[in-house]
């Protein structure tokens, strides 16, 4: 059985690991620095669909049937599948589970959703409930921006502060023992809400809920930020992550030397996606892929994966709402190919 740190972080005591994983993003994913690590790029938004969000609902689909695959598993030998996207009532995690006909555990953490949806399989399969699970999530530019903000036709202009949202999924087989990277511990984070109300920043409204759930973190294992090879935010990009890094210091956490952002690592400097990426499969496509890929060649031993998510709604921001946040960090170790 798993053991409680605390009220927010859980140690999984079992041998959990991530037995297989996979991503699959859209064009411009696969040509930014880290398209070589990517399982499957499309190279339209429409991923041969007839709409963007049917085109989202492959992306998922393809991501949890070639993780099953690397893993040699079939459906019908996966428990639960725990899974969110960013669109209302989490459409492309029903739709998808549905074609999968896995158990679903739908999960809404906005941009979260990648370590919100581990941290659960890997406590389900911890504590015995399930004996694999997969976790998954996606996110796609065209069906954010329209649900969001203004459909990509209208060609509104946006800030610098402005972030691309990533077209893609990401997907893990979570079970007991195997190669991969261990999951060890999970820090749940705390709703944070500065008053921050443009969503042309999400960068700097998320920034102070990685900072929370990383000090607790910190503080819970007795650890600092040179125990790990790298820590990653989910999508602060780089407006976000440098409140991040300059706020963790004033705490008395340097993290210069480790820390970067999947926001800032998926796209290159030359792609116009303003400060960085953003979405739910920003931070799973970077963890389920390179991160992965590096843990499993032993490049890398210890990696804190914390993603960030801005819990507003069309209606809520409409209606003059400021933004809650929230942040979860999972900690992964060792692997081996």
């Amino acid at each position: 059985m798993g053991s409680r740190v605390s009220r927010q972080t859980w140690n999984f005591t079992e041998d959990v690991r991530i037995q297989a994983s996979a991503t699959v993003v859209g064009p411009m994913e696969g040509e930014g620095p880290l398209g070589a690590f990517f399982d499957k790029v499309h190279d339209d938004l429409y991923a041969g669909q007839d709409s963007w969000e049917l085109a989202e609902r492959q992306l998922m689909e393809d991501a949890v049937r070639m993780a099953l695959a690397k893993a040699s598993l079939a459906e019908q030998e996966i428990d639960v599948l725990l899974a969110g996207d960013l669109l209302n009532q989490n459409i492309t995690a029903n739709f998808t589970a549905e074609m999968l006909t896995i158990p679903l555990m739908g999960m809404f953490g906005a941009c979260s959703a990648s370590m919100l949806t581990l941290a659960n399989a890997a406590a389900l399969v911890n504590a015995g409930y399930a004996r694999r699970a997969v976790a998954a999530c996606s996110s796609h530019n065209a069906t954010a921006e329209r649900q969001y903000r203004y459909p990509t036709e209208y060609g509104g202009q946006k800030p610098p502060s402005a972030q691309w949202t990533v077209t893609g999924a990401g997907a893990a087989v979570v079970g007991l023992g195997g190669n991969g990277p261990r999951i060890t511990y999970a820090t749940i984070g705390k709703v944070i809400d500065m008053g921050i109300k443009d969503p042309f920043n999400m960068g700097a409204a998320m920034a102070p809920a990685a900072v929370s759930t990383l000090k607790t973190h910190f503080e819970d294992l007795h650890r600092t930020p040179q125990d790990y090879d790298l820590i990653v935010t989910g999508d602060l990009a780089a407006v976000g992550y440098a409140i991040t890094k300059d706020l963790m210091k004033t705490e008395g956490y340097d993290m210069d030397k480790v820390y970067n952002d999947c926001g800032l690592m998926i796209y290159s400097p030359d792609q116009e996606v303003f400060s960085g990426a953003s979405g739910c499969a920003c931070s799973a496509a970077v963890t389920y892929s390179y991160i992965i890929n590096q843990l499993n060649k032993g490049l890398m031993k210890k990696v804190l994966v914390c993603a960030t998510g801005a819990l507003l709604s069309p209606v809520s921001y409409q209606q003059g709402n400021s933004i809650p946040c929230i942040a979860h960090a999972v900690a992964l170790e060792g692997g081996q190919m």
